[in-house]
This record gives structure tokens, C-alpha cells and sequence, in this order.
């Protein structure tokens, strides 16, 4: 019966019949709370397809468009390379800080002001980097950007977890992932070419105004929160929601499996420039640039294996596109250079779609604060990203590419063996609303 009909239908009985009417109403509509999730196929999926991806993309476009400025960055203010490199690794720290904190207060204040309050910051402090007339000022600004972008960074994943069907989480999830690949290839590919014909200044300011471009298309699209539910903040309180994650069976062999993957993934690409740029190859720097072009399939796999992810399930998926990772590291051990660039797409597509999945497990095995199991995930994440790729200079140094391939198939290994073990852990009762699959 429909609610209109149950109310019509109280006007002649008697009180007591009157009262199980309007309880029988308030089942009816906390049931209708708590299914009123986005489905595949509907306007709200595409504007929260849309929106998420416009967000993920300037979120990264933003982060890694200095890194082909670098060199222009040390002609400017008389840097050497590492003294230059900071301009980036300033912002990747600030952002790994601040996904401990943006996440537990979107738990208490909500989802969608945190993500564009953060969009909105983050175009402003680039257009306020570009306006530096020193070097500590440009500093300050990509470390308050790195701040700003760690609100969508840590959130996105938890409002996607919540608001889309647990059937349809991981093409969701893989659309949001593949914005982030195109941004982060984006930003690298329009700052590098914009600073052969304008100086750095106005090559930022330009990105600035496209990340509020895309800002105002996040506000204005994405649908606010159905089943968002807030949670007090505090001190004890934080601490406890990062113990039960930390205890529960799974998401800390997730949060083990993100510093891996992401260790892996920046440590080939910090070392495979050098290879190429070195005999037998002697590449330009130009083209060595061009090969961030492998990212585009990054976009197609991570939709397309979160979206066969829903259907087969996580368990089966993760460790098998891990693998894909390791066959595609094996062919750059080759070389053959139509080896080592078939290796790289493999091992983009696959750590790309890896990355997918874990990423939306990691919303469905948490059950309460949301917010900040996604923080610490991508915490983990970016620090396999600061030590690996470290570490894999020293394995470069000493043994050439042999030792970074060995370095990284370490890496991978470590992965797949807990993806296998993830795969045997029960799901939680609270997962039964789909097919239990992570």
C-alpha cells in the first residue's frame, strides 16, 4: 500500500488501528531511507559520475602539473634538481597529513562541503602559487594546496560508498579512479607543453582557473548525501575509529596492499626515464614525457574491472589484476623496447584497475567511519609512494633497472600474497544488502 493510500485509509479507524498505520509509515519510510541509494543508469549516477571525475581530475591535475616545470622552476629561482623537486613532494606530504584529519571531520560534518570546499581552495592556492613572486611563498602555496586537496582525496571514496548501490560501486568507483589517471596525465601534459610558449606563472595560473571550472561543475551537479549519517568528533573518539580499523580482519591487509601497489606503480616511473634516457635507447626528454600517455588505459581499467569486480567479486578480481601488474614489470626487464612499452601498458592497466578495487572494498568493509578507513588507505598509499619510491633509487643506483624490476617484483609479490589471504577472510554481516563479495 502507498503512503498516500495508508494516510487516507486513517481517517476512519479507530485510534488504535490509527497508531499501526502511522508506525506501518515510519517503517515504510526508514526502509525507503536506508535503499535510497543511486542507481546505475539513473541522472543522479551520471551527475555523480560527472561530478567525481570532473573533481578527481583537477584534484590531480592540480597535485603533479610543476612536475615538467621543474627545470624551468630551477632557471627561475637558481635551484638545483632536488631543491626544485620540493615543489611537488611538498604538496604529496601535506596531502598524506591532512587525509588523517579531512576524513573524520567529513564523518562529522558531511561529505559534500568538505569536497568542494577543497576543490574551491585548491584552484585558489594555485592561482595564488603562480602569483609568488619567491620561492619559499610558491612553497607555502603547494603545501596549503596539498592540505586543500586531501578533502576530495580522502572523502570521495567515502561519499561513493555511501550514496551509490553496493551492485554498482565498482564502476562508480572505477569511473572516479580513472578521472584521477587522466588528471594526474592532464596536468603533467598541459603544463609541459604551456611552458614552452608562456612563462610558469601564467602556465599555473591557467590550471587555477580550470580547477575552479571544474569546481563549480562539482557544486552545482553532484546530489547532496541521502545516507549520510554524522558522527560526533573527538580526540577519543578518532582514536578509536583508527583501532577498530586497524583491528578488524581486512582492512588492514586493504590499507598493506595500497602502500605496495602504490610504492610499485611511482617507482617504476620514477626509474624507467633514466633507462630510456641512457644506452642503448639515448630517448629524448621529450618523448620519454609522452609515455605518461600509458595512463589512458588506466582510465578504461579501472572502470571496467570495478564494474566486473561487482559481478565476479572482489576476492577473485584483486590478486588476479596484481598479477597482470607483475607480467607487465617482467616484460620491462626485456630490451626490446616494443617489450618494455607493452610491460608499461600492462603494468598501468593493471595497477590502475588493482588500485579500483581495493579502493571500493575499502567502503564496503567498513561499516562505521567511513571517512576515516578511506584516510588511512590513502595514507598508506601516498607513503608507499614517498618510501618506495626512495628506496628504488638506491636498488638504481647500485644494480640499474635489473635491481629496480627486482625491487618492485618484491613489492608485487608482497600484494598478491595478501590479496590471497584478504580473499579468505569472512565478509562482515553488514555486507549482506549485496552479493557478499568483499
Amino acid at each position: 500500500m502507498s503512503q498516500s493510500a495508508l494516510r487516507a485509509s486513517t481517517d476512519s479507524e479507530p485510534p488504535l488501528l490509527q497508531a499501526a498505520s502511522a508506525a506501518n509509515l515510519s517503517v515504510v519510510g526508514a526502509a525507503r531511507e536506508i535503499e535510497s541509494y543511486i542507481e546505475k543508469g539513473t541522472p543522479e549516477f551520471r551527475r555523480t559520475s560527472l561530478a567525481l571525475f570532473s573533481g578527481g581530475f583537477a584534484t590531480f591535475a592540480l597535485l603533479y602539473c610543476v612536475q615538467p616545470m621543474m627545470p624551468v622552476l630551477s632557471k627561475a629561482f637558481a635551484l638545483t634538481a632536488a631543491q626544485s623537486s620540493l615543489v611537488l613532494s611538498i604538496s604529496t606530504i601535506t596531502m598524506a597529513i591532512g587525509l588523517l584529519v579531512t576524513g573524520p571531520i567529513s564523518d562529522a560534518i558531511g561529505r559534500k562541503s568538505i569536497m568542494v570546499a577543497s576543490l574551491f581552495l585548491a584552484a585558489l592556492f594555485t592561482i595564488g602559487s603562480a602569483l609568488m613572486p619567491t620561492w619559499h611563498g610558491v612553497l607555502a602555496m603547494r603545501a596549503l594546496l596539498g592540505l586543500a586537496l586531501s578533502g576530495l582525496a580522502a572523502v570521495g571514496m567515502t561519499y561513493l560508498s555511501e550514496e551509490i548501490h553496493p551492485q554498482h560501486i565498482g564502476l562508480s568507483m572505477g569511473l572516479y579512479i580513472g578521472g584521477n589517471a587522466i588528471g594526474g596525465m592532464s596536468g603533467r601534459l598541459i603544463s609541459g607543453v604551456l611552458v614552452d610558449f608562456v612563462s610558469w606563472h601564467a602556465a599555473l595560473a591557467a590550471l587555477g582557473g580550470i580547477a575552479l571550472v571544474a569546481a563549480v561543475v562539482f557544486w552545482r551537479i553532484l546530489p547532496e548525501s541521502r545516507n549520510f549519517r554524522a558522527a560526533s568528533l573527538n580526540v577519543r573518539q578518532l582514536a578509536d575509529g583508527f583501532a577498530g580499523h586497524l583491528r578488524d580482519a581486512g582492512l588492514p591487509w586493504l590499507f598493506l596492499i595500497g602502500f605496495l601497489l602504490m610504492g610499485g606503480f611511482v617507482t617504476l616511473f620514477n626509474y624507467i626515464g633514466y633507462r630510456l634516457l641512457a644506452e642503448p635507447y639515448h630517448m629524448s626528454q621529450a618523448i620519454v614525457g609522452v609515455l605518461s600517455l600509458v595512463y589512458l588505459v588506466g582510465i578504461y581499467s579501472s572502470a571496467w574491472v570495478g564494474s566486473l569486480a561487482d559481478r565476479l567479486g572482489r576476492r577473485k578480481v584483486l590478486w588476479t589484476v596484481i598479477l597482470l601488474m607483475l607480467g607487465g614489470l617482467l616484460l620491462t626487464l626485456f630490451s626490446a623496447l616494443p617489450l618494455i612499452v607493452t610491460g608499461l601498458l600492462l603494468f598501468t592497466f593493471g595497477f590502475f584497475a588493482a588500485h579500483s578495487v581495493a579502493s571500493s572494498w575499502i567502503g564496503r568493509r567498513a561499516l562505521k567511519s567511513k571517512g576515516q578507513a578511506s584516510s588511512l588507505y590513502l595514507f598508506t598509499y601516498y607513503l608507499g609512494s614517498s618510501v618506495a619510491g626512495t628506496v628504488g633509487g638506491v636498488f638504481w643506483h647500485h644494480y640499474g633497472w635489473m635491481g629496480v624490476g627486482l625491487f618492485i617484483a618484491a613489492l608485487l609479490s608482497l600484494a598478491v600474497a595478501a590479496a590471497l589471504h584478504l580473499a579468505r577472510v569472512p565478509a562482515l554481516p553488514g555486507n549482506a544488502i549485496a552479493p557478499v563479495k568483499g
